[in-house]
Protein backbone atom coordinates (compact mmCIF):
# COMPACT_ATOMS: atom_id res chain seq x y z
CA UNK A 1 0.00 0.00 0.00
CA UNK A 2 1.15 3.33 -0.84
CA UNK A 3 2.20 5.58 2.27
CA UNK A 4 0.85 8.53 0.64
CA UNK A 5 -2.73 8.70 -0.90
CA UNK A 6 -4.50 11.06 -3.78
CA UNK A 7 -7.30 13.54 -2.24
CA UNK A 8 -10.34 11.60 -2.61
CA UNK A 9 -13.29 13.49 -4.06
CA UNK A 10 -16.77 13.82 -2.69
CA UNK A 11 -19.80 12.89 -5.23
CA UNK A 12 -20.97 16.71 -5.55
CA UNK A 13 -17.31 17.49 -6.02
CA UNK A 14 -16.47 14.36 -8.51
CA UNK A 15 -19.48 15.48 -10.50
CA UNK A 16 -18.84 18.94 -10.93
CA UNK A 17 -15.08 18.23 -12.14
CA UNK A 18 -16.70 16.10 -14.56
CA UNK A 19 -19.27 18.75 -16.05
CA UNK A 20 -16.94 21.73 -16.01
CA UNK A 21 -14.89 19.60 -18.63
CA UNK A 22 -17.71 20.13 -21.01
CA UNK A 23 -16.82 16.46 -22.46
CA UNK A 24 -17.25 15.35 -25.95
CA UNK A 25 -16.44 12.12 -25.25
CA UNK A 26 -16.41 10.17 -22.44
CA UNK A 27 -14.76 6.66 -21.57
CA UNK A 28 -15.91 3.66 -18.83
CA UNK A 29 -14.18 0.69 -17.40
CA UNK A 30 -17.01 -1.74 -16.59
CA UNK A 31 -15.88 -4.27 -13.79
CA UNK A 32 -15.08 -2.33 -10.45
CA UNK A 33 -15.70 1.09 -12.52
CA UNK A 34 -19.60 1.11 -13.17
CA UNK A 35 -20.53 -1.85 -11.07
CA UNK A 36 -18.64 -3.17 -8.01
CA UNK A 37 -16.35 -6.84 -8.41
CA UNK A 38 -15.23 -8.59 -11.26
CA UNK A 39 -17.73 -9.44 -13.60
CA UNK A 40 -15.33 -11.27 -15.87
CA UNK A 41 -13.79 -13.74 -13.39
CA UNK A 42 -17.28 -14.38 -11.82
CA UNK A 43 -19.11 -14.76 -15.23
CA UNK A 44 -16.92 -17.93 -15.82
CA UNK A 45 -17.21 -19.43 -12.32
CA UNK A 46 -21.02 -19.35 -12.93
CA UNK A 47 -20.75 -21.06 -16.18
CA UNK A 48 -18.61 -23.55 -14.98
CA UNK A 49 -21.50 -24.32 -11.72
CA UNK A 50 -24.42 -23.97 -14.45
CA UNK A 51 -22.23 -26.28 -16.25
CA UNK A 52 -22.05 -24.49 -19.46
CA UNK A 53 -19.31 -25.63 -20.83
CA UNK A 54 -18.27 -29.19 -20.73
CA UNK A 55 -15.17 -30.83 -17.80
CA UNK A 56 -12.73 -30.61 -20.50
CA UNK A 57 -13.41 -27.28 -20.82
CA UNK A 58 -13.44 -26.45 -17.51
CA UNK A 59 -10.55 -28.64 -16.29
CA UNK A 60 -8.24 -26.73 -19.15
CA UNK A 61 -9.75 -22.65 -18.23
CA UNK A 62 -9.02 -23.72 -14.03
CA UNK A 63 -5.67 -24.33 -14.67
CA UNK A 64 -4.83 -21.38 -16.80
CA UNK A 65 -6.76 -19.28 -13.91
CA UNK A 66 -4.38 -20.95 -11.43
CA UNK A 67 -1.14 -19.91 -13.42
CA UNK A 68 -2.61 -16.76 -13.87
CA UNK A 69 -3.21 -16.50 -10.31
CA UNK A 70 0.86 -18.09 -9.85
CA UNK A 71 1.67 -14.93 -12.54
CA UNK A 72 2.49 -17.63 -15.28
CA UNK A 73 -0.24 -16.44 -17.01
CA UNK A 74 -0.54 -12.86 -18.35
CA UNK A 75 -3.40 -10.03 -17.98
CA UNK A 76 -3.63 -10.71 -22.14
CA UNK A 77 -3.93 -14.04 -22.03
CA UNK A 78 -6.04 -15.09 -19.75
CA UNK A 79 -8.67 -12.07 -20.32
CA UNK A 80 -8.58 -14.03 -24.12
CA UNK A 81 -9.04 -17.23 -23.08
CA UNK A 82 -12.04 -16.47 -20.61
CA UNK A 83 -13.65 -16.11 -24.05
CA UNK A 84 -11.67 -18.66 -26.03
CA UNK A 85 -13.57 -21.15 -23.54
CA UNK A 86 -16.89 -21.18 -24.92
CA UNK A 87 -15.79 -22.46 -28.68
CA UNK A 88 -18.85 -24.02 -29.87
CA UNK A 89 -21.57 -22.85 -28.19
CA UNK A 90 -23.84 -20.97 -30.11
CA UNK A 91 -23.66 -16.87 -30.27
CA UNK A 92 -27.56 -17.44 -28.84
CA UNK A 93 -27.03 -18.91 -25.72
CA UNK A 94 -24.06 -16.74 -24.98
CA UNK A 95 -26.07 -13.50 -24.43
CA UNK A 96 -29.11 -15.64 -22.86
CA UNK A 97 -26.19 -16.89 -20.11
CA UNK A 98 -24.58 -13.46 -20.01
CA UNK A 99 -28.38 -11.60 -19.78
CA UNK A 100 -29.39 -14.30 -16.81
CA UNK A 101 -26.08 -14.08 -15.17
CA UNK A 102 -25.62 -10.30 -15.61
CA UNK A 103 -29.48 -9.57 -13.86
CA UNK A 104 -29.07 -12.14 -11.22
CA UNK A 105 -25.09 -11.71 -10.44
CA UNK A 106 -23.97 -7.82 -11.03
CA UNK A 107 -27.29 -5.58 -11.54
CA UNK A 108 -27.94 -5.20 -7.54
CA UNK A 109 -24.08 -3.64 -7.63
CA UNK A 110 -24.20 -0.62 -10.03
CA UNK A 111 -22.73 1.75 -8.33
CA UNK A 112 -26.28 4.52 -8.51
CA UNK A 113 -23.88 7.36 -8.36
CA UNK A 114 -22.34 6.41 -11.79
CA UNK A 115 -25.50 5.31 -13.65
CA UNK A 116 -26.79 8.97 -12.74
CA UNK A 117 -23.35 10.40 -14.26
CA UNK A 118 -23.52 8.73 -17.48
CA UNK A 119 -27.11 9.26 -17.54
CA UNK A 120 -26.33 13.36 -17.07
CA UNK A 121 -23.43 13.00 -19.49
CA UNK A 122 -25.98 11.70 -22.34
CA UNK A 123 -28.25 14.13 -21.34
CA UNK A 124 -25.80 16.89 -22.36
CA UNK A 125 -24.79 14.79 -25.52
CA UNK A 126 -21.59 13.12 -24.56
CA UNK A 127 -20.48 10.12 -26.19
CA UNK A 128 -20.20 7.14 -24.25
CA UNK A 129 -18.02 4.60 -24.67
CA UNK A 130 -17.34 1.15 -22.42
CA UNK A 131 -14.34 -0.16 -22.80
CA UNK A 132 -13.28 -3.60 -21.32
CA UNK A 133 -11.19 -6.90 -21.08
CA UNK A 134 -14.68 -8.81 -19.74
CA UNK A 135 -16.11 -10.60 -22.62
CA UNK A 136 -18.43 -8.54 -25.25
CA UNK A 137 -21.42 -10.46 -24.19
CA UNK A 138 -21.99 -9.74 -20.33
CA UNK A 139 -20.30 -6.10 -21.19
CA UNK A 140 -22.88 -5.45 -23.75
CA UNK A 141 -26.08 -6.71 -21.48
CA UNK A 142 -24.30 -4.70 -18.82
CA UNK A 143 -24.73 -1.24 -20.31
CA UNK A 144 -27.86 -1.70 -21.46
CA UNK A 145 -28.47 -0.19 -18.35
CA UNK A 146 -26.93 2.65 -18.96
CA UNK A 147 -28.55 3.13 -22.45
CA UNK A 148 -24.75 2.30 -23.98
CA UNK A 149 -25.52 0.89 -27.07
CA UNK A 150 -23.35 -2.58 -28.36
CA UNK A 151 -21.86 -0.39 -30.96
CA UNK A 152 -20.01 1.91 -28.31
CA UNK A 153 -18.69 -1.28 -26.43
CA UNK A 154 -15.32 -2.23 -26.80
CA UNK A 155 -14.56 -5.68 -24.86
CA UNK A 156 -13.11 -9.15 -25.35
CA UNK A 157 -14.25 -10.91 -28.72
CA UNK A 158 -13.97 -13.57 -30.61
CA UNK A 159 -15.29 -14.32 -33.51
CA UNK A 160 -18.51 -16.05 -34.66
CA UNK A 161 -18.64 -18.65 -37.80
CA UNK A 162 -22.49 -20.06 -38.48
CA UNK A 163 -23.86 -19.16 -35.16
CA UNK A 164 -21.34 -20.25 -32.69
CA UNK A 165 -18.56 -18.80 -30.51
CA UNK A 166 -15.04 -19.71 -32.51
CA UNK A 167 -11.17 -19.63 -31.12
CA UNK A 168 -10.47 -16.77 -33.01
CA UNK A 169 -9.74 -13.18 -31.22
CA UNK A 170 -10.52 -10.22 -32.83
CA UNK A 171 -9.40 -8.34 -29.25
CA UNK A 172 -8.65 -8.21 -25.42
CA UNK A 173 -8.84 -4.19 -24.50
CA UNK A 174 -6.39 -4.64 -21.72
CA UNK A 175 -3.44 -1.77 -20.29
CA UNK A 176 -2.13 -0.68 -23.92
CA UNK A 177 -5.05 -2.77 -25.20
CA UNK A 178 -7.81 -0.22 -24.64
CA UNK A 179 -5.84 2.32 -26.07
CA UNK A 180 -5.33 0.66 -29.19
CA UNK A 181 -8.85 -0.30 -29.20
CA UNK A 182 -10.17 3.52 -28.61
CA UNK A 183 -7.61 4.27 -31.62
CA UNK A 184 -9.28 1.93 -33.97
CA UNK A 185 -12.37 3.73 -33.04
CA UNK A 186 -11.36 7.07 -33.94
CA UNK A 187 -10.84 7.90 -30.54
CA UNK A 188 -7.05 9.53 -29.69
CA UNK A 189 -7.89 12.04 -26.69
CA UNK A 190 -11.33 11.50 -24.74
CA UNK A 191 -12.14 14.21 -22.84
CA UNK A 192 -12.77 11.89 -19.43
CA UNK A 193 -11.67 8.31 -18.92
CA UNK A 194 -12.92 6.66 -15.64
CA UNK A 195 -11.42 3.83 -14.52
CA UNK A 196 -10.88 1.30 -11.34
CA UNK A 197 -7.49 -0.81 -11.93
CA UNK A 198 -3.50 -0.33 -12.92
CA UNK A 199 -4.79 -2.04 -16.46
CA UNK A 200 -7.03 1.27 -17.12
CA UNK A 201 -4.09 3.44 -16.50
CA UNK A 202 -2.85 3.81 -19.95
CA UNK A 203 -6.34 4.81 -21.20
CA UNK A 204 -6.42 7.32 -18.43
CA UNK A 205 -3.03 8.65 -19.12
CA UNK A 206 -4.67 10.06 -22.47
CA UNK A 207 -7.13 11.98 -21.37
CA UNK A 208 -8.12 15.37 -20.44
CA UNK A 209 -9.47 14.07 -17.32
CA UNK A 210 -8.19 10.94 -15.77
CA UNK A 211 -10.79 9.71 -13.20
CA UNK A 212 -10.08 6.99 -10.94
CA UNK A 213 -13.10 5.50 -9.87
CA UNK A 214 -13.26 3.00 -6.92
CA UNK A 215 -9.56 2.48 -7.46
CA UNK A 216 -7.85 0.06 -6.43
CA UNK A 217 -4.46 0.01 -3.89
CA UNK A 218 -2.24 -0.15 -7.41
CA UNK A 219 -4.26 2.35 -9.01
CA UNK A 220 -4.22 4.56 -5.93
CA UNK A 221 -0.53 4.37 -5.78
CA UNK A 222 -0.56 5.42 -9.65
CA UNK A 223 -3.12 8.07 -9.13
CA UNK A 224 -0.68 9.64 -6.41
CA UNK A 225 2.30 9.97 -8.53
CA UNK A 226 0.26 11.38 -11.34
CA UNK A 227 -1.22 13.68 -9.49
CA UNK A 228 -5.28 12.19 -10.11
CA UNK A 229 -8.11 13.00 -8.08
CA UNK A 230 -9.63 9.73 -7.01
CA UNK A 231 -13.65 8.65 -6.19
CA UNK A 232 -15.52 6.26 -4.10
CA UNK A 233 -19.01 5.42 -4.31
CA UNK A 234 -20.80 5.02 -0.90
CA UNK A 235 -21.19 1.52 -1.10
CA UNK A 236 -17.48 1.10 -1.34
CA UNK A 237 -16.09 4.09 0.52
CA UNK A 238 -13.10 3.58 2.99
Amino acid sequence: MPTETPAALSTVDFFARVHSLNPKVAVFDCDGTLWSGDAGSTFMRWTIDTSLISPEQIAWINGRYEGYKRGQVSELAICGEMVQVYRGITVDRMRAAAAEFFREHVEPNIFPEMLALVTELQQKGVDIWAVSSTCDWVIEEGVRRFNIPSNRVLAARVAAEDGRVTHRLLDVPTDEGKVTALHKAGIAAPDAVFGNSVHDAAMLVIARLACPDNPTPALVERSFSEGWSVYYPATVAP
